[in-house]
């Protein structure tokens, strides 16, 4: 992290990145508390949202989250294609808490009892992950496993449609969908994917994904640094705080597209569980409001869905800013400290 030229520099507490800088545990520690808390989320905001599921309002006219993309999944139906919640979401909001304590008991073991860096771990596997910030090849390493996890999340997905079915706004049923594998079609859908509305296109491009991604991280596994470690390879410049913000720019920007894409699309965010598409209005900043009156001033899944998603975009790419410059050296105590002169500033004219 960026010392503003102190190497004796300390953190409080609460500055919690500054723990893991150099320590691959401690690293995953983090990583797998983190997850822990998204599970744990996922599965009680399921169980919170299906007690006050109210079945003679629309779910889109409802403050929901969770259970709108599970019926998106196709879970949740009764055998007359009615969405009641049931056992299907029970359990998978138990599997998610149950996982949340696994992935804690996880961050706290790898936190408190194994090696805060894997570098000094008596397991041979476990020091391929160390955190060498000049060595190419330990980068590339992490990063092609971090890949192939991506490309299979997108077979599961791929399959999970193809096998059990997801909900098709089209027909107003769960139907199993075939991935179509259309190159040209996927090219195009970089550009309209706004107005996307055929479900084999969507899982053609997750399939062309998961092949995509799972070659990359073999690659990535399997080969060394080629040719000479140059600055536009990132010699001298890869460090925790560069890969932070390197993270916070890839979610901040996937967050920006699925707020447009959820606010406009009815293919993937079906009407019947988000409500009906919005209109997008400019402040201060561009936000989207319901094209539909509730009662009682209340919003639609996709009002709540799309907004959030954009200001939660906004703020990590503003966090991304933040730490790419602390990565590049910049310090920021220079601007609060010609902030504060500014009253005894003077400026000489010859």
């Amino acid at each position: 992290m960026q010392t503003y030229g102190n190497p004796g520099v300390t953190y409080g507490w609460w500055a919690g990145n500054s723990g893991v800088t150099n320590r691959s545990g401690k690293f995953i520690a983090a990583h797998a508390a983190h997850t822990g808390l998204i599970a744990f989320w996922a599965g009680a905001f399921t169980l919170f949202e299906l007690a006050r599921f109210d079945p003679s309002v629309p779910m889109g006219h409802q403050p929901l989250i969770a259970l709108p993309h599970l019926a998106a999944l196709g879970l949740g139906f009764d055998e007359t294609g009615t969405f009641v919640g049931g056992t299907a979401v029970v359990s998978i909001a138990v599997v998610h808490l149950v996982l949340s304590m696994v992935y804690g008991a996880g961050g706290l073991m790898h936190s408190l009892l194994f090696s805060s860096d894997m570098q000094d771990s008596s397991v041979v596997q476990a020091r391929k992950f160390k955190l060498e910030w000049d060595n190419p090849d330990n980068q590339t390493f992490i990063l092609g496993h971090h890949l192939i996890f991506f490309g299979v999340a997108c077979i599961w997905f791929v399959e999970w449609a193809r096998i059990h079915g997801i909900y098709d706004p089209a027909v107003g049923a769960i139907r199993q969908v075939e991935y179509d594998l259309n190159l040209s079609h996927i090219w195009d859908h970089q550009f309209d994917f706004l107005t996307i509305d055929s479900l084999e296109d969507v899982m053609g491009g997750h399939a062309f994904l998961a092949f995509l991604e799972i070659t990359g991280g073999a690659f990535h596994i399997a080969t060394k640094q080629v040719g000479e470690y140059t600055k536009f390879k990132g010699a001298g410049l890869l460090s925790a705080e560069a890969i932070l913000s390197w993270s916070l720019a890839g979610i901040g920007w996937m967050a920006v597209v699925a707020a447009f894409w959820c606010a406009q699309n009815t293919t993937v965010y079906p009407i019947e569980w988000f409500g009906e598409p919005l209109a997008l209005k400019f402040g201060i900043s561009p936000y989207w409001i319901d094209t539909v009156d509730l009662p009682n001033g209340a919003h639609t899944s996709r009002a709540w869905l799309s907004n959030v998603h954009y200001y939660f975009g906004f703020f990590f790419i503003q966090g991304h800013l933040w730490h790419a410059l602390r990565a590049m050296g910049f310090d920021f105590k220079r601007v609060t400290n010609a902030l504060s002169n500014l009253d005894t500033a003077s400026v000489s004219l010859k």
